[in-house]
């Protein structure tokens, strides 16, 4: 399967309205459905924030342009919210998996769609 067709499925379960994959290090998109497009700085603290937090705390979680109130943040996974809309990251072992549900849709319905490909994707050493 190419990384487009996961892009897609998350979205096409209509629990997500935008995923992107990067690689791990977020020097580049592999894949992003509905226009999902984070700029250089806010992979780059995604990327930092999965290993140290603190950044993340302070000036909260930005995805494509929009600020989020952070809710989680490990080594595994990071999420905020703003309003009724959230964001997922999660990384596994080559990607980090971003994706955005809208208004309407529980949030823990939406972290479960994408913890689960990540689950798959760290099963198939991804």
């Amino acid at each position: 399967m190419s990384w487009q067709a996961y892009t897609d499925n998350l979205v096409a379960t209509g629990n997500l309205d935008k995923a992107a994959i990067y690689s791990r290090a977020g020097d580049s998109v592999w894949a992003s459905s509905n226009g999902l497009a984070l700029q250089p700085n806010e992979i780059k603290d995604i990327v930092t924030g999965f290993d140290n937090p603190s950044g993340l705390q302070s000036n909260g979680l930005h995805v494509n342009g929009q600020k989020y109130m952070l809710i989680r943040a490990d080594d595994r996974s990071i999420y905020g919210r703003h309003d009724a809309e959230g964001v997922i990251c999660v990384r596994t072992k080559q990607t980090i998996l971003v994706a955005h549900y809208p208004s309407g849709v529980q949030a823990g319905t939406a972290t479960t769609v994408v913890e689960q490909l990540a689950d798959y994707l760290i099963n198939a050493q991804y």
